[in-house]
């Protein structure tokens, strides 16, 4: 049965395997699972549960073991681990016994870390720490704490204390006027109570929750996933990306990238048949005529797949080829070769590293040189480099290292962990909108400098090591990093670190990650998500957002949903803010102009359940109909809740009390005070609807909502026995046309205003 991230049970670790960190068959949830380790206690081999190790105890590990604690290294024979998942380096790690003080994890070659993967070779260790003493639990424990607060929920926090200390000034207001004009002191402090209390929009503490819940909804039918609604928010206030190299911008595996002859250098997709020869003799010197899924070194894997995928056959078209011997590739050998027979030929052929393998080829000076220049030209492009060699043999016997001399130079493999095809335009597309983008990776320099100048990440900034950010502080750090397009080599802790500094500057950060080593730099970010199904469970557990396929472009839909919610809360907003402080306005105009009671309590609460409830909530569900997402972008995360937001709450709040005023004037020398009241209430209900319909009006759930809201005003007003339990008057024909033509007038006024100052 072949799992969802392309491993089969039973089969040895491949690449894929390995990015989730865990070996085929074992739960990447939890490390400490029933797995039994291999330990040797008093002299004598014993199987014991991975969480009763202890330290001091001496583990065996062989390929396809998950490493079960932070060991040191006491014996390491062609020991290779796969450390993707804690590191971010996509090349598997070389260990040898040979003590090391390298501050970097990826540099610390006689460690093994726990989840980390045995890939090829065997180990024997000292456990040197356990459980949350690791460097995997204190990964798991710095990325634990409180998560930032949200933009809109403080947003409107502060917009709610403002509405209730404005609600109790215009109370207070009231209340000052009446008194002055000789009202009873209990009527008067009555009409001040009811405006305190009706004039507070009640749907204000409902708006961002049914919005992020819609935008929850929309994204999670493109595959992304929230832990919490309120983080849809945060998206469209993104300013800055950090995104982890491995996994994330690129595929998370090597793969060929380019062949050369030393001359000539292609891609692998535009080979000449000269370089598709040299192709050929690297698959012969690989394990080809084993199963895909037996194939356990991943420079193998990239050489045979790539050679596959092109239609390369290492029998070179006669088909018959026969593999008779195999000497597979060990660190401290540096190469692979095959022995292998052709019709009466017999050839040995070789793969492995420059230093290892070009000093057994015979080439002239000349050409030496200019491989030379070769191989470090690719090496500086952030290329592993393979060399391609073989020779005829007269025999058939084995391969002893002996053997391997005088080989034919035949050509390069470089090999890298590809950028993802997307993530170019992603990173364009954010910068666009105003995001800035940065590369955080445990990775080495070189390899990340080249993806980072692919992407075009860097321009005019800097690239800074890990070891340089040793003392600095957040103030120092902060400064550091906006001069700064990557940092490589750097700890978990330093990742988190960076993410930190860059909030205490201001900026608003979101953390794209899909290892252990991601996990304390997402959780703290204002925005963490995990990338891909490869994600380990560290990350996803710390994430706020978990984007289910491995698609870096649904990051742009996430932000652009995240700013359309927030355009649609402004918008909401603005109904419910920009209607109440009209009815406010209107109240104490009135009251100013006479002692009459425009608008008592029961009809202030019907404004608010007319105008708040229905068009307010349909508004925020909605994501604004006429607006591209290319402009969503392009307006920036403060568009919404800013200055736009403060602007239209005015506008609508004085458009809405000058319809009001204005149909009650007109409308009290044609009728009775009760009618010119109600004419005003219609008229301040009706200019609040038709800014929302000249708004969001192509919204059907919006228009449905607003045209309800206004039936429900008319039977209200119309019918008498309602009519009198909410203080209103039944209208006539011309006092209806007073009431409908002011809101009109005002919201055409409203509208021309928006225009000529947006």
């Amino acid at each position: 049965m072949r799992l969802r991230d392309g491993c089969s049970r039973g089969e040895r670790p491949d690449r894929r395997c390995a990015a989730a960190g865990h070996a085929p068959g074992v739960a990447p949830a939890d490390p400490h699972s029933a797995r039994t380790v291999r330990v040797r206690r008093d002299s004598r081999d014993h199987q014991v549960r991975a969480d009763d190790l202890v330290a001091g105890d001496v583990v065996e590990l062989v390929a396809g073991d998950v490493v079960p604690a932070d060991c040191r290294l006491l014996a390491a024979p062609e020991l290779e681990v796969d450390e993707s998942s804690l590191t971010g380096e996509s090349v598997l790690a070389v260990k040898s016994t040979e003590p090391t003080a390298a501050p970097g994890l990826g540099d610390r070659h006689s460690m093994l870390y726990e989840g980390t993967v045995v890939v090829t070779g065997r180990a024997v260790a000292v456990v040197v720490a356990t459980g949350n003493r690791t460097e995997s639990g204190r990964t798991a424990q710095a990325s634990e704490g409180t998560a930032p607060p949200t933009g809109v929920q403080t947003r409107l926090r502060v917009l709610a204390k403002s509405t209730v200390r404005f609600s109790i000034g215009a109370g207070l207001g009231l209340l000052a006027v009446d008194l002055t004009r000789g009202q009873g002191v209990a009527h008067a402090l009555g009409r001040a109570v009811n405006l305190a209390v009706a004039s507070v929009p009640e749907g204000l503490p409902f708006v961002a929750t049914v919005a992020e819940l819609a935008a929850a909804r929309r994204l999670a039918t493109r595959g992304v996933l929230t832990r919490n609604p309120s983080t849809i928010e945060a998206l469209g206030r993104v300013d800055m990306v950090c995104f982890d190299k491995t996994g994330t911008l690129t595929e998370g595996r090597i793969s060929v990238a380019v062949v050369s002859d030393g001359a000539e250098s292609r891609p692998v997709d535009a080979l000449t048949p000269p370089l598709r020869q040299v192709l050929a003799a690297a698959a012969l010197a690989s394990p080809w005529q084993s199963p895909e899924h037996e194939v356990a070194h991943q420079t193998d894997r990239a050489v045979l797949q790539e050679a596959r995928r092109l239609g390369v056959s290492p029998e070179q078209g006669d088909g018959t080829v026969a593999a008779l011997a195999e000497r597979p590739f060990e660190s401290g050998r540096g190469y692979h070769a095959t022995l292998s027979r052709s019709g009466g030929e017999h050839l040995l052929s070789v793969k492995g590293a420059p230093e290892v393998v070009l000093p057994r080829c015979t080439l002239s000076r000349q050409t030496r040189r200019a491989v030379d220049a070769e191989v470090e030209r690719l090496a500086q492009q952030g290329h592993r480099v393979l060399v391609v060699a073989e020779r005829p043999v007269p025999d058939a016997l084995d391969i002893p290292d002996a053997r391997v001399h005088d080989l034919e130079y035949r050509g390069l493999l470089a090999l890298a962990d590809r950028v993802r095809p997307t993530a170019a335009r992603a990173v364009t597309t954010l910068n666009a909108a105003g995001v800035q983008v940065m590369m955080i990776t445990g990775d080495h320099p070189g390899t990340a400098r080249a993806i980072a100048d692919e992407l075009g990440l860097l321009g005019d900034r800097r690239v800074v090591v890990g070891a340089e950010l040793d003392g600095l502080n957040d103030e120092e750090l902060a400064a550091l990093a906006s001069q700064t397009g990557m940092f490589a080599r750097v700890s978990p802790a330093q990742k988190a670190h960076i993410v930190r500094a860059l909030q205490q500057a201001g900026r608003v950060v979101a953390v794209t990650g899909d290892g252990t080593n991601d996990a304390p730099a997402i959780r703290i970010a204002d925005v963490g998500i995990a990338l891909g199904s490869r994600a380990t469970p560290a990350a996803r557990q710390a994430a706020d957002v978990v984007i289910t396929e491995n698609l870096i472009e649904t990051i742009i839909d996430a932000v652009i949903e995240g700013r359309a919610m927030w355009t649609s809360v402004r918008d909401a907003l603005s109904i419910l803010l920009g209607g109440n402080l009209g009815e406010i306005g209107y109240a104490l105009l009135t009251g100013l102009l006479s002692g009459e009671e425009t608008l008592n309590a029961r009809q202030l609460l019907l404004v608010n359940l007319l105008t708040d409830v229905l068009p307010a909530m349909a508004v925020a569900v909605r994501p604004p109909p006429d607006v591209s997402p290319d402009q969503l972008l392009a307006s920036g995360p403060e568009a919404a809740l800013g200055a736009a937001l403060t602007r239209d709450i005015y506008l609508r709040a004085v458009a809405t009390a000058a319809a009001a005023a204005a149909a009650w004037l007109l409308a009290r020398p044609t009728g009775t005070p009760g009618q010119a009241s109600t004419t005003g209430l219609v008229a301040l209900v009706g200019a609040q609807h038709g800014q929302t319909l000249a708004v969001r009006g192509r919204t059907p759930l919006v228009a449905v909502a607003a045209l309800g809201s206004l039936l429900l005003l008319a039977v209200a007003v119309q019918v008498p026995g309602i009519s009198r339990i909410v203080g209103c008057r039944p209208l006539l024909p011309h006092q209806w046309g007073i009431a409908l033509t002011a809101a009109i007038l005002a919201t055409a006024a409203q509208l021309l205003a928006q225009r000529l100052t947006g």
